[in-house]
């Protein structure tokens, strides 16, 4: 990824580099507050409007705008809709790994997310969906998920929010390329909303959200970064926030110092950029006599 300006080495180059993301969670995010919300006829029929309605939608759109997506789909919603991952990539965009469960890493053991990250894998693995990138549940990554990555041979982490372009991280299996995220450009905080369990508590207006993200792009522009989008099909595939989605598209093509890119490709290309930061992975000191646990 480059910000620097065209005409270098007769090379095109972009102040921002798009990845536009997708979440595809369905229920996993409910059922993982607790097995007791499969009983719950409308949130789960509210959560897999994802993948039965939104996604296709949002596909549909994809095509239309001639825009490459990477989709990070849990485990278990491939396991359970075996159809869903072969219908993202033949249409030549990207699916990656996000957890088998959609539990955050932070609230289990390193033997448990171990476990979860390989179960994942495996999945994918008997589809035949080559995976080369992860995105942590709720981006609730642990010190130990990078290495993880590194040591099953993935490219690139997107749960971490250190900078404002790609970056490298050291970890103790390797290095892996760093696509941060940041939870301005999450429609989750927009739009998410059950009454049980208990998730968000007001629904902005899909213009509103459009202002937001076109305002972060142009900052994006002027100091050259990635723009890295995280939407879920049953949240940004409702209509009104579709049409919302393809008036940033057209805002954005708009834009000629603008591309857009799969994240495997962001990451590819950031391998062997030269000056990317690079950064090791360990937690702070926490002194016990200033901080309690």
């Amino acid at each position: 990824m480059s910000a620097t300006s065209e005409g270098q080495g007769g090379r095109a180059a972009f102040a921002a580099v798009v990845t536009l993301t997708f979440d595809v969670d369905a229920e996993t995010p409910v059922l993982a507050q607790g097995r007791r919300y499969a009983a719950h006829a409308s949130t789960m029929s509210h959560q897999a409007y994802g993948p039965e309605v939104g996604l296709p939608r949002i596909l549909d759109l994809l095509d239309e705008m001639s825009v490459p997506a990477t989709f990070f789909v849990p485990g278990w919603v491939a396991e359970h809709r075996p159809w869903l991952a072969p219908s993202i990539t033949e249409r030549g965009h990207e699916v990656a790994h996000h957890s088998y469960s959609h539990r955050p890493p932070t609230s289990m053991t390193a033997e448990e997310e171990r476990a979860d990250f390989e179960r994942a894998l495996a999945v994918f693995d008997r589809q035949g969906i080559e995976i080369r990138g992860h995105r942590a549940a709720l981006w609730e990554a642990s010190w130990q998920t990078g290495g993880l990555v590194a040591e099953h041979g993935l490219r690139y982490d997107s749960s971490l929010m250190g900078d404002d372009r790609p970056y490298k991280v050291r970890t103790p299996a390797g290095e892996i390329v760093e696509l941060p995220v940041h939870w301005s450009l999450d429609d989750w905080e927009q739009y998410a909303f059950l009454p049980a369990p208990h998730v968000g508590s007001v629904i902005e207006s899909p213009v509103k959200v459009l202002e937001l993200w076109q305002a972060e792009l142009d900052g994006m522009r002027h100091y050259g970064g990635l723009f890295n989008l995280c939407l879920h099909p049953f949240l940004s595939g409702r209509p009104g926030r579709a049409l919302a989605l393809r008036r940033f598209l057209e805002y954005a093509r708009g834009c000629a110092d603008v591309s857009f890119a799969r994240c495997r490709d962001v990451a590819e290309s950031a391998r062997t950029e030269a000056g990317l930061a690079v950064r090791d992975l360990h937690p702070p000191e926490a002194s016990p006599d200033v901080y309690a646990d």
